[in-house]
C-alpha cells in the first residue's frame, strides 16, 4: 500500500457540481492508465499521522482505505473524550486527461463491541472541494454484539456526482465512529472499531467512470 489516502464515497446529498446533463446510466470503461491519489490533507483523532494507508485496484474501479488507529470507546476506564473519534481526509486524484469519476458506494467495515444498552453509530460524509453542498449517512448498531459490522452507502444512478471535467478539486471525506452507553452498565467498556491490524479490514469506495464531453 502507498501512503497516499482516496477516499471516496457516495451520497444522494451530494448534488450539483460535474458533467452537463446526460444520460446517467452512461458509463465508460476505466481508463487504462494507473490512477493516483495522494493526501492532501489528513486530520482527526481516528486517524493520527501515519495511520491510514490507500492501495488502488488493477483495473480502476475501486480505492480501498485502510485505518491501524481508529476506535472509539466509552465506560469502564475509558478517557471521557474516547467516546467519539473522526478523520477528516482531503485527496488529491490523478486522474488520465479526458475522463471524469465519480463513487458510486463505500463499504465500511471494523468490529465493534456493544454491551447490552449501548449503542454505536459510523457516520460519512463527501464532497468536493469548492461545492457548497454535502450530506451525510449515518448506520447504528445497537448491544449486544461483539462481531465484525459492515455498513454500505449507496448512490442511485441518477444522484451520482461527477468530478468537474478540465478542473483540479480535492476529494474530501469525513467519517466519525460514536459509542453511547445508553442503559448500559457504566464501568464495562463498549467499543467500535473501524481498524485493521492484520489489513484484511478495510473501507472499499467503487468508483464509476465517463469520458469529458
Amino acid at each position: 500500500m502507498s501512503a497516499a489516502l482516496l477516499a471516496g464515497g457516495a451520497l444522494a446529498a451530494l448534488l450539483g457540481a460535474g458533467l452537463p446533463a446526460q444520460d446517467p446510466t452512461e458509463f465508460s470503461d476505466p481508463p487504462p492508465d494507473r490512477i493516483e491519489i495522494e493526501i492532501a490533507t489528513v486530520n482527526g483523532s481516528g486517524c493520527p499521522r501515519g495511520t491510514a494507508a490507500v492501495a488502488v485496484s488493477e483495473d480502476n474501479t475501486a480505492f480501498t482505505v485502510t485505518y491501524s488507529d481508529y476506535l472509539a470507546q466509552a465506560g469502564g476506564n475509558s478517557a471521557p473524550t474516547a467516546f467519539r473519534k473522526n478523520c477528516q481526509l482531503s485527496l488529491v486524484v490523478h486522474v488520465p486527461h479526458g475522463f471524469t469519476y465519480a463513487i458510486a458506494s463505500a463499504d465500511y467495515r471494523g468490529f465493534a463491541s456493544l454491551q447490552r444498552g449501548a449503542k454505536g453509530t459510523e457516520r460519512a460524509s463527501y464532497y468536493f472541494q469548492g461545492s457548497p453542498n454535502t450530506g451525510a449517512k449515518s448506520h447504528d448498531f445497537s448491544g449486544p454484539l461483539s462481531n465484525n459490522w459492515q455498513a454500505t452507502d449507496e448512490t442511485e444512478v441518477t444522484q451520482l456526482v461527477w468530478a468537474p471535467c478540465g478542473k483540479k478539486r480535492n476529494f474530501n471525506v469525513n467519517t466519525e465512529l460514536r459509542v453511547d452507553l445508553g442503559s448500559s452498565d457504566t464501568s464495562k467498556t463498549s467499543f467500535m472499531t473501524m481498524d485493521s491490524t492484520d489489513g484484511d479490514i478495510s473501507t472499499i469506495y467503487r468508483v464509476k467512470w465517463k469520458e469529458c464531453p
